[in-house]
């Protein structure tokens, strides 16, 4: 069944019957479905075979939006968009492509492009890209919205490799971003939760904000107040009511990290929320209806802790409707190569220096390294190495290393509070005082370890 055909008119919809769109390029008879299926919606809207007959049409007619062929047959596409903007900078060009390489993305964006779309593009998807264009609405305070243009056009282009792997995640991906279920999504630290998650976003139609939570970053007993909002006097510090982040993402995604950090109560508030699509304020005995879509991650097992109650096995299943699963970077080693030169390419233009070569024994040099810290790792060495103006190979972090001092006992008058944070504690040292390395080496996220062991972002930090 055609998706589109059953959708309703969402109250937030942003109208674009006084928009005027002009398609340049691509084939002739995909130009006039689009120019037919975009009439029911926009003002005024044309079409040319070229750039030549483009620039004509456009000195007799000023259209906002231009959707753009990267495959134009008369003009290198890039250059004639940056003379067009040039001259009118008000206008918006949307281009596609057939294939979104993180190089030429960033270049369209350099030259002025307002964002990518990846080929084919069809009536339903390029309204989407119209409208998030034609009224850009002000972020509600506490929301993580989407990326820029920018990004939101290289949406899972960070998940970089031809490694089946990836090749596998990336096709799980585009298939399930359409579908309203909740994901699930594992991996361990660093290799891209979030990216999938704004990449599910990114690629549905929902047109609310993306809002990004990490439940294990906010105290326990702040989380339902933050998630559901609460009431003026709900509490001794409410002095006035707010809206949590459910309301924040109406119409769109919650992203909610590290959902293993949610505590047991809150679980079941949650999975009320989930099947009933309404939440309760506190403070509150007013239900209000709720149209998310819940994005959950984890670093860990999320079927063990259920197995070990630690988890919810009722809000395990209604979380877990698809499931994605990212490999760790040392899994998919020959993926290093293509992720390095990727950060290399990025991360020099917006550091504005001259990349580094990353020649045969770089590359080797990369392959050796296990990755604890996976692609965010690799992202971080890439950029100090941009910053210090060499391959930075020596300040690769060192693998978690097993302590050889065996364990002494705990006193047994210790609580089993006191006998984590000794272990936390003991672990932090161990590793030199890496938080990060010590959060992986206990399971645990960094947000945790800092807030079980009273640290601040940078207490402790060594290394």
């Amino acid at each position: 069944m055609n998706r589109a055909s059953t959708r309703r008119a969402e109250p937030g919809d942003i109208s674009l019957k006084s928009s005027s769109v002009l398609l340049v390029g691509g084939d002739p008879a995909y130009r006039s479905r689009l120019r037919s299926g975009l009439g029911k919606h926009v003002a005024l809207v044309d079409s040319a075979e070229g750039g030549g007959k483009a620039t004509k049409l456009l000195e007799r007619c000023r259209f906002e939006f231009l959707v753009v062929n990267a495959d134009l047959p008369d003009l290198p596409a890039l250059e004639w968009i940056a003379d067009l903007l040039a001259k009118d900078a008000a206008v918006k060009v949307l281009l596609s492509a057939a294939r979104l390489e993180p190089t030429f993305v960033i270049e369209a964006m350099r030259r002025g492009v307002a964002d990518v779309l990846e080929q084919p593009v069809d009536t339903e998807g390029l309204l989407v890209a119209l409208r998030r264009h034609a009224a850009p609405r002000e972020a509600a305070p506490g929301v993580t919205r989407l990326p820029d243009a920018a990004n939101r056009a290289s949406r899972g282009r960070e998940l970089i490799g031809d490694s089946p792997q990836m090749r596998e995640v990336r096709d799980l991906i585009r298939r399930i971003a359409p579908l309203p279920g909740t994901v699930l999504v594992e991996g361990e630290t660093g290799t891209g939760k979030e990216l999938v998650a704004r990449w599910l976003h990114a690629s549905s139609s929902r047109r609310g904000e993306f809002v990004a939570v990490n439940c294990g970053a906010i105290a326990p007993e702040l989380l339902e107040s933050e998630l559901f909002g609460h009431t003026k006097g709900a509490f001794t510090s409410a002095h006035q009511g707010r809206e949590g982040l459910f309301v924040a993402a109406r119409g769109g995604t919650l992203y909610l990290d590290e959902i293993n950090e949610m505590p047991f109560s809150l679980q079941v508030k949650l999975l009320r929320v989930l099947e009933e699509g309404t939440l309760r304020p506190v403070g509150s005995d007013q239900e209000i209806p709720v149209d998310v879509r819940i994005v959950a991650s984890t670093q860990h097992d999320l079927a063990r802790l259920v197995r070990e109650r630690r988890f919810r096995e009722d809000l395990y299943f209604r979380l877990n409707v698809a499931q994605v699963n990212l490999p760790p970077l040392r899994d998919r080693l020959d993926d290093v190569p293509l992720l390095a030169r990727h950060f290399m390419d990025v991360l020099s233009v917006s550091l504005g220096v001259e990349p580094l070569a990353l020649d045969t024994h770089a590359i080797a040099r990369l392959k050796e390294h296990p990755w604890p810290g996976n692609v965010r790792e690799l992202k971080n060495l890439v950029e100090r190495s941009l910053m210090l103006g060499e391959l930075a190979f020596a300040q690769l972090a060192p693998a978690p290393r097993q302590d050889p001092q065996p364990v002494a006992e705990y006193p047994l008058d210790w609580t089993l509070e006191e006998v984590k944070e000794h272990h936390m504690a003991r672990v932090l040292r161990a590793m030199g005082g890496n938080k990060s390395a010590a959060a992986r080496r206990l399971g645990i996220s960094r947000k945790t370890l800092e807030r079980r062991l009273q640290l601040g972002p940078g207490d402790g930090e060594l290394a």
